[in-house]
């Protein structure tokens, strides 16, 4: 069982989170993961627009957000009026890292661009993601995790090669850009730690996408090749692919290194085809990647998926079926290690969601509560950093600088005393 501590490794670090969606939100549910005060500032009119976004919607709410929003605090604060700003400014100068995903220019228009907050914040670093970075040409467009999944090169190579590009089924891009956002962010807080200094961490998607394309460029630059859709294989990687059995399912086979290959061959009875020329090393198996994928799938094709996944197993071939959520859900490896968390949600209940990753040995993370509502945190927060009394917060409210609930209709989640700022 994982250790759960009642403060994660980053709780003395605040987050303001002022992005929406995906890219800037998945960075702050990292930091939140591992025990960051995120504090996430919305617009008092309906907020992030994420509240609303999924498929499913028992209660009429999104299963989207207490996912990306798990750990965090929700103050509402109207950025488009100026009191509303200068509440952002105060609030961003009691923190250490602010996160933002607007299109480049808006936090300036707002007057919260870094130098703005530097000034009042030295220490303040920003992590500011949005789809083709801060600078450049592009450096305005509007730009989505699909649009920097296309142009940062994964749409190309994703799908089969007679069709159109396909997505891969998660807002990738996003998540990357998130991602390399977040590890911008630690690897400054490390640095300011020595020199006193903030700085500024500009995480674009369609650079996080192409820092993920291996030898994508540096195969056409120096050898003229392209890399193209190849379906459920990569070229010249053999064998590694999905393999039919013969009850209608698929197993992932990957045993392209010269030694896997060979338990792979004794697996199948077939011993000799390791010491075949068309398939004894890895350039040639390349080479021979349709006919020997053929090969191995008229083998798989005539054992259950259970049959197969023991013989392999016990060969010491990597394999492994194909999950969907309810396979996941059943798994005893999942379940040993606490892969697969569940959180209680006041409105929907107990709700399944992925646990936090990577491990940590001595100070692990953990999700402490699902998504909070909209402006729950407002007065709690509002009044323990910035000192604002009831009657003040009355004004606030009704002149929609601040929304969310009254509050005593729910109870101000604690508000810690992190994030120096320095």
């Amino acid at each position: 069982m994982l250790n759960k501590t009642a403060q994660g490794p980053l709780s003395d670090i605040r987050v303001i989170e002022m992005g929406q969606l995906i890219a800037g939100p998945f960075c702050g549910q990292l930091l939140a993961d591992f025990g960051a005060e995120v504090i996430k500032i919305e617009q008092p009119d309906g907020g992030d627009p994420m509240r609303e976004w999924g498929r499913e919607k028992p209660h009429g709410r999104s299963l989207w957000f207490p996912v990306i929003a798990r750990g965090k605090k929700s103050v509402t604060l109207d950025l488009r009026q100026p009191k509303g700003q200068e509440l952002a400014r105060r609030l961003i100068g009691t923190a250490d890292v602010v996160v933002e995903n607007f299109r480049p220019g808006t936090m300036e228009r707002w007057g919260l661009g870094y130098d703005a907050l530097a000034a009042l914040n030295p220490g303040l670093v920003m992590v500011r993601v949005s789809g083709f970075g801060q600078t450049g040409p592009y450096a305005r467009r509007a730009g989505y995790g699909a649009i920097g999944e296309a142009m940062g090169g994964l749409r190309y190579v994703c799908g089969e090669p007679d069709r159109p590009p396909s997505r891969v089924g998660f807002s990738i891009g996003d998540s990357l850009a998130g991602t390399f956002g977040c590890i911008g962010a630690l690897i400054a807080l490390h640095a300011r730690a020595r020199t006193g200094c903030g700085q500024v961490v500009d995480s674009a998607i369609y650079e996080a996408v192409l820092a993920m394309t291996e030898n994508l460029v540096t195969e056409y630059a120096a050898a003229g090749y392209v890399r193209r859709r190849s379906g459920s294989s990569l070229p010249n990687i053999a064998p590694s692919n999905a393999y039919p059995t013969r009850d209608g399912t698929e197993i992932l086979i990957a045993a392209n290194q010269d030694t896997v290959f060979r338990r792979l061959c004794q697996a199948m009875g077939r011993a000799a085809l390791a010491d075949d020329p068309r398939y004894a090393t890895h350039t040639a198996r390349g080479e021979n990647q349709v006919e020997l994928d053929q090969l191995i799938a008229d083998w798989s094709g005539t054992m259950a998926i259970a049959e197969l996944e023991t013989l392999l197993e016990s060969n010491g071939v990597p394999a492994g079926r194909i999950y969907s959520a309810p396979d996941m859900l059943a798994d005893p490896h999942f379940a040993a290690r606490e892969a697969i968390t569940r959180i209680a949600d006041p409105i929907l209940g107990e709700l399944a969601m992925q646990n936090v990753a990577p491990r940590l040995s001595r100070t692990p993370g953990h999700v402490t509560r699902t998504a909070p509502l909209l402006g729950a945190d407002s007065a709690a927060v509002l009044s323990h950093l910035l000192g604002i009394d009831a009657a003040e917060m009355a004004e606030l409210r009704a002149g929609g600088i601040v929304g969310g609930p009254a509050p005593a209709a729910v109870p101000p989640f604690e508000a810690e005393t992190v994030g120096t700022g320095a």
